[in-house]
């Protein structure tokens, strides 16, 4: 079995080019309040507001992905490895059809739609009633040759 210590590790998060809008309409929202007041109330929705937007864009993406210590992890979802069965990487327009039509209620998901790929992973667990899970990933190729690595040294 290889060693999994630390096979692969990535942040969900939000892109830079992302940031200037929500940014640009935190400022909106608090001029608009600033237009009729003076004093501290001209000034209090820039300090609350702005850094709120950033705090929830900042929030938004500290999901991770990640394959360590023989399990994959995703978000604060756990499933070791000898679990993982078929990988499929879904590119934009299976990851639509995915998550739509085709989507199982009882499948995990953990979608980013500022992430364009993602993987469905079907589970092989017997008692696991979740058939599989979908999740974003920016390096879809990467993480499915990982795991389908580990799946046939099993």
């Amino acid at each position: 079995m290889p060693d999994t210590s630390l096979a692969h590790s990535e942040r969900l998060s939000v892109s830079w080019w992302s940031w200037p809008m929500p940014m640009i309409g935190a400022a909106l929202m608090a001029a608009t309040v600033h237009l009729g007041y003076q004093g501290i109330r001209s000034w209090l929705p820039y300090v609350i507001l702005l850094p709120l937007m950033a705090f929830l864009l900042f929030w938004a993406g500290r999901a991770k992905v990640k394959v360590a210590d023989g399990e994959l992890w995703v978000a604060d979802a756990h499933l070791p490895l000898k679990f993982v069965g078929e990988v499929e990487v879904l590119g934009v327009h299976d990851k639509r059809r995915a998550l739509g039509r085709d989507l199982d209620p009882a499948a995990f998901v953990l979608h980013r739609g500022w992430i364009p790929t993602a993987l469905r992973v079907h589970l092989t667990d017997p008692d696991d009633p979740t058939p599989y899970w979908i999740f974003s990933t920016r390096s879809p190729e990467k993480l499915a040759a990982l795991l389908r690595q580990h799946a046939t040294q099993t």
